[in-house]
């Protein structure tokens, strides 16, 4: 398969981003729950909703899988 086909599979900054800040939402929710501190449940739910549109607005300001400020590595 050769690069320019390949979708890239979310390796850019944006998905990098939206990624870490939805597992950490979800790190602290799966804590939060178990510790029955629902504000801190729905805080971390809305953490999630965040890192999604942290993503979004990454990938439009060009750091997506198809933007100049990503660029494709091989796959080996």
């Amino acid at each position: 398969m050769n690069a320019q086909s390949d979708p890239g599979h979310g390796h850019s900054p944006a998905a990098w981003t939206a990624v870490t800040i939805i597992l950490v939402a979800f790190t602290i929710g799966t804590f939060a729950f178990w510790f029955t501190i629902p504000a801190l449940v729905w805080a971390s739910a809305a953490l999630v909703i965040v890192g999604v549109v942290v993503g979004a607005l990454m990938a439009r300001a060009g750091y997506g899988v198809k933007d100049p400020h990503h660029s494709s590595k091989a796959h080996g």
